[in-house]
């Protein structure tokens, strides 16, 4: 925190910051971003797209082994090295990521240049607003008390959140491999937005269906600057997406609403914003079924899908460095299809299907000779 502002303004009542909104900061005022605010593009076909859908080429290699870590998101694949993977099998890890939100790896030979070849596979490089290095960005610990400087810089750094939201062009997969990392702490944790919508009522999905959530990058472009004590790329962007989102693979819906970068709703007024945020929060923070929490080592790896995933980095106290590095490639502007369906309508669809495939065919008010056989009664019809 040696960067807040506020952190040079002390009460002489309290002995405590004086609350300071950073633009008081005059580092931000005196900022002039060196970029432009991007345009929208068309990004390649998602990789995951080409896959077959049986994953046969990944799934039969024979060391491969691949644990669930909760019903709802989170799959541990090991026996295998990332770094040896052919494009077939990059694009069928891609659906299973689609699928599952985020995959985890451990003990991986990657070194830079190689996760950054390998994720050039994906798609187009994204570039976060303070990432210098043109192709990853290095992400290190978190040892502030996110609900402490809350209080004196407005972007709520530890929440949960999809990587650089606001984005027109918001990143489809993102991917961190752990350089350094201590023995303890410094964990992330993921929620699965498949699984956020699916818990809401029928009601409430239906009318959140019909508004659009506000992503800014107003609030973490003052913070950058304010507690990271450097100078975003780009000026600050504010980006209407629809609050439920189609995922372009999946064809399933995510909520696609999180508190690190939403601060409202276009449609609705502002209490009326301020109230269902509050409830976004709380939905998002109780839905410990639809959650994981990865511990890291290093050599571990993540793998996850930001269209369907939200995360945060759990703050600690450790004191050994956390060191990782992140590449990113941008995904399509969000959007939403009204004909799509929730993760869990399409099981409990599949599953009607499946037992309607068994009920039994009715011939004359009997059953035939087929349905006999298809209930394994081979007696003569």
């Amino acid at each position: 925190m040696a960067h807040l502002e506020s952190r040079k303004h002390i009460s002489p009542d309290s002995n405590f910051p004086i609350t300071l909104h950073p633009k008081f900061n005059p580092k931000i005022t005196a900022h002039v971003p060196p970029e432009t605010i991007r345009s929208e593009i068309t990004p390649p076909k998602d990789r995951a797209s080409f896959a077959d859908p049986s994953k046969a080429a990944l799934l039969y290699i024979p060391s491969i082994k691949l644990t669930d870590l909760t019903e709802s998101l989170g799959t541990l694949i090991s026996g295998i090295q990332l770094s040896q993977l052919n494009p077939t099998q990059l694009d069928e890890l891609a659906l299973l990521v689609t699928e599952r939100g985020v995959v985890f790896f451990r003990d991986q030979d990657l070194d830079t240049d190689g996760q950054v070849k390998l994720f050039e596979h994906y798609g187009i490089l994204d570039r976060h607003p303070a990432q210098k290095d043109v192709k990853h960005v290095v992400i290190k610990g978190s040892r502030e008390d996110h609900r402490e400087i809350l209080k004196y810089t407005p972007w709520p750094s530890g929440d949960f959140h999809s990587d650089t939201s606001f984005e027109i062009n918001p990143p489809s997969y993102s991917m961190l491999r752990m350089e350094e990392h201590p023995a303890v702490g410094g964990d992330t944790a993921w929620v699965s937005t498949y699984g956020l919508y699916d818990a809401l009522s029928g009601a409430m999905q239906k009318f959140v269906e019909t508004l659009h959530a506000v992503h800014t990058s107003r609030l973490q472009y003052d913070t950058i600057i304010d507690l990271w004590g450097v100078g975003p790329n780009r000026p600050p962007l504010d980006s209407h997406h629809p609050a439920v989102r189609t995922h372009p693979v999946t064809g399933l819906k995510a909520l696609n609403v999180n508190p690190g970068f939403v601060t409202g709703f276009a449609e609705l007024k502002k209490v009326e914003s301020d109230k269902l945020l509050d409830f976004f929060a709380y939905h998002t923070h109780s839905a410990d079924d639809h959650a994981v929490r990865w511990k890291w080592e290093v050599g571990s790896v993540a793998f996850w899908d930001n269209r369907c995933t939200n995360h945060r980095v759990i703050p600690g106290w450790y004191e050994a460095p956390r060191r990782g590095i992140r590449t990113t490639v941008f995904g399509e502007k969000p959007y939403f299809d009204p004909v799509s369906e929730g993760r869990a309508e399409r099981q409990q669809r599949l599953k009607a299907e499946k037992e309607k495939e068994k009920v039994p065919e009715q011939v004359n008010g009997e059953s035939s000779g087929k349905d006999k056989v298809l209930k394994g009664d081979l007696t003569p019809a």
